[in-house]
């Protein structure tokens, strides 16, 4: 029986596949903590199922990815940290693009009243210091307080 050519084809294009598999990066990583007598006896088949078992490596390419271990003196237990910072590439649902748009808004609001607190300070304590008196026999101890600092 003749073989044509699209099915030469597709068999060289299964067989390139099948063996591009021991080059993904998720492979390679199984493949290298595995004993090597195990890692050699895989099939392309075998390391395909595996791969797709596994599913797509959507943990990988932080730009910030540290993580550790760590022990205090006296306490039996080990603790471990994770710290990944990265682009977010999920998409958000709805409820969630609400809840960042309101976090957003309040520390801008959040940020915008503290600049405004530490300016009226400010105002008040370079008042206080050039003796100006807006309301007579008034004071709200602000300026005692700064001055005892200075002593």
């Amino acid at each position: 029986m003749l073989q044509s050519k699209s099915d030469a084809t597709k068999e060289n294009t299964q067989t390139a596949e099948l063996d591009s598999i021991r080059q993904d990066p998720l492979i390679e990583k199984v493949l290298k903590r595995s004993p090597s007598h195990i890692a050699d006896s895989f099939t392309n088949e075998q390391l395909k199922a595996i791969k797709q078992a596994l599913g797509p490596n959507t943990w990988g390419g932080h730009f910030l990815d540290s993580r550790g271990t760590f022990k205090f003196p006296f306490i039996k237990w080990r603790f471990y940290y994770v710290l990944l910072l990265g682009k977010n590439k999920r998409a958000y649902t709805r409820r969630e693009k609400n809840l960042s748009m309101l976090m957003m808004f309040g520390s801008i609001s959040l940020f915008i009243l503290f600049s405004m607190l530490i300016g009226l300070l400010m105002l008040y304590l370079l008042k206080s210091a050039l003796g100006i008196d807006l309301f007579p026999n008034t004071s709200l101890g602000i300026w005692d307080s700064f001055k005892t600092l200075f002593d």
